[in-house]
């Protein structure tokens, strides 16, 4: 593949997916409609990933996403819908289900918010467990 190939490849997937400028000779509106539709493919995958997350926002979920998303190259869908449930969760805008789907990843798993998340040890998974216990009654039928 010749140089001068490559680089216009990469102008157009930056572009598509990463907020770059839209490359000289394609179709301003075809550009936009293939824009936008690697976005609801990719709001999809995190929706997969992250379904309470998704079922929180309804409707909005396309939205919302977007607004978080659009013309930011992607890293994964486990990622993003980890960093788009914690600063929902900052802003006091995550849903019951979404926050209890989120505490049970921050409990399984490390994410430094950089790199792929992996395992916590048995000792961190126990000390996330028990300060969600600690942390009060959970919402819900009463037990008695």
């Amino acid at each position: 593949m010749s140089d001068g190939l490559a680089r216009r490849q990469a102008a157009l997937v930056a572009a598509l997916v990463a907020g770059g400028t839209d490359p000289a000779g394609f179709d301003a509106a075809r550009l936009a409609a293939t824009r936008a539709a690697l976005l609801r493919k990719r709001a999809g995958l995190v929706a997969a990933a992250w379904p309470l997350l998704a079922a929180d926002a309804g409707a909005d979920w396309q939205a919302r996403f977007g607004a978080h998303f659009e013309g930011v190259a992607p890293y994964g869908p486990e990622r993003e819908g980890w960093d788009l449930a914690r600063e929902l969760a900052a802003a006091g805008r995550l849903g019951a289900g979404a926050r209890r789907e989120l505490a049970a990843r921050e409990a399984a798993l490390h994410y430094d918010g950089r790199t792929a998340p992996r395992p916590r040890n048995r000792l961190s998974r126990w000390w996330h467990r028990s300060r969600r216990e600690r942390s009060g009654p959970r919402s819900g039928p009463s037990d008695g």
